[in-house]
């Protein structure tokens, strides 16, 4: 897994590619922590991520919570159709934004 991070003003863009999963979750997630408390809105460009395991999962869970509990948002952009049936099948697509 490759990021690329780009804060503007209250916005957190982060660009993901590869496989997010058991070995990459972790890395994932503290990325996004050291920005999560100075930023209003979180968005992923998920054009390039390919595969997305359980532990991916739980830090798009782990970060949609954050973001909610302070009345933030996380925005999941140019998500695959692979990778949007994984979010579907576990209704994900139920409470993340997905554009």
């Amino acid at each position: 897994m490759e990021t690329t991070k780009q804060i503007e003003g209250k916005v957190l863009n982060l660009s993901i590619s590869g496989h997010v999963d058991a070995t990459t979750a972790s890395e994932l997630e503290k990325i996004v922590n050291e920005d999560v408390a100075k930023v209003e809105k979180i968005i992923f460009d998920f054009s390039n991520v390919e595969y997305i395991s359980s532990a991916g999962l739980r830090v798009l869970l782990s970060v949609h919570k954050a973001m909610s509990s302070k009345g933030g948002e996380l925005i999941l952009e140019n998500v695959s159709g692979d990778v949007k049936n994984v979010l579907e099948m576990t209704g994900f697509l139920s409470f993340l934004k997905v554009r």
